[in-house]
């Protein structure tokens, strides 16, 4: 999630956990990432998200923040285990970096021979990893601006992806980074706000009751999360930027 001001997930997450295991067979662990100023709130649990104690928190506590990277996991490489758990998060450039992957990525071994290590045994970790190594050797210690860095990680993710699925979300704070191999859709809510009804369970909500007129959203997920929503599709190999809840246009295109 993308938003111009600090906005709670509840909604969105409510449905999203029902995944983890009830209405999907993502029941390999979970765990969530809040932006908050220069910190991020990181909840994991190894449990699937429709049982998990901690996913039960966050339905009952509507932490508000920017940006929101969510994951219900499927194994598909590495045990299941808490430290294979995502998001991930790492630190490049003074900010915290989060990571969450959907797919599988074959013979994929990047040489890691930077500060970026795994600590768990899965390709997404090798991915973030593999990532942020690049980009630190690319621009050093300092961040360039977001057209360059967005030119530079399409390069990146193109060169990931030929290893197989790698749909991906990625987030300093500021932005949102989201790549499609398969997979992937987001809707804006703003002004006039409907009403929106869950896909994955028999919940609706009002945004026009809990918003203002200048508050925007964006929520990109790899299957839409309402029925009554239009939600628009990325096409596979794009990635797309998100400030402020609008995708931004391709300056370098």
């Amino acid at each position: 999630m993308n938003c111009n001001v600090p906005t709670d997930i509840v909604f969105s997450f409510t449905g999203f956990a029902m995944r983890g295991g009830h209405t999907d067979t993502h029941h390999d662990g979970w765990g969530i990432a809040f932006f908050e100023g220069a910190g991020v709130r990181h909840f994991v649990d190894h449990q699937a998200a429709v049982a998990s104690p901690v996913a039960a928190l966050i339905k009952r506590y509507p932490i508000k923040s920017k940006n929101v990277i969510a994951h219900i996991r499927k194994a598909t490489q590495g045990r299941v285990a808490l430290e294979n758990c995502h998001p991930f998060v790492r630190e490049l450039w003074g900010r915290y970096w989060v990571f969450a992957h959907n797919g599988d990525l074959k013979d994929f071994h990047p040489e890691l021979d930077g500060i970026y290590r795994p600590v768990g045994c899965t390709d997404s970790e090798r991915a973030f990893c593999y990532l942020l190594q690049q980009l630190r050797a690319r621009f050093g210690a300092t961040a360039p601006p977001l057209p360059r860095l967005r030119a530079a990680l399409a390069e990146l993710v193109r060169g990931i992806a030929a290893h197989g699925t790698f749909n991906m979300l990625l987030s300093s704070g500021g932005e949102l980074f989201a790549h499609c191999s398969t997979n992937l859709f987001y809707v804006v809510r703003q002004h006039p706000f409907v009403t929106a009804k869950l896909s994955d369970e028999d919940v609706t909500v009002d945004f026009s009751t809990l918003t203002t007129p200048q508050d925007r959203v964006a929520v990109i997920v790899t299957q839409p999360l309402t029925t009554n929503e239009s939600w628009t599709a990325f096409a596979p190999g794009e990635l797309k930027l998100f400030v402020d809840g609008l995708p931004q246009e391709d300056e370098s295109a």
